[in-house]
């Protein structure tokens, strides 16, 4: 399951001691709709199941969330722990190549 943030949901849910993974994403940018379905596919993954939540937000709609965040180039995921960034990673990956980045990334926090 995919969390929708919000500005006034952000804060909150990236600060959870179970890692996050949020997308950065907007509707005009081709690679973010390439990615989504493959987002949701991970976000179902029973591997992941109480070890990561996924989460996306709209750069269009909450600009000022992304502005904090430093994204400069979409599609972007970050994942937080307590709050903190761990990892960023850029642009699209089909899924079992994206699925290793994030088995690795969980691997080293």
């Amino acid at each position: 399951m995919v969390t929708e943030l919000n500005d006034k949901n952000f804060n909150k849910t990236i600060k959870s001691s179970i890692p996050t993974i949020v997308d950065f994403w907007a509707t005009w940018c081709g690679p973010c709709q390439m990615l989504t379905p493959v987002f949701e596919q991970l976000s179902k993954d029973k591997e992941f199941e109480g070890k990561l939540k996924f989460a996306k937000l709209s750069t269009e709609e909450h600009p000022e969330v992304a502005e904090t965040q430093h994204i400069t180039g979409i599609p972007c995921l970050i994942v937080f722990k307590n709050g903190e960034e761990v990892d960023r990673i850029i642009g699209f990956y089909p899924a079992p190549a994206l699925k290793r980045k994030i088995e690795s990334v969980l691997g080293e926090i």
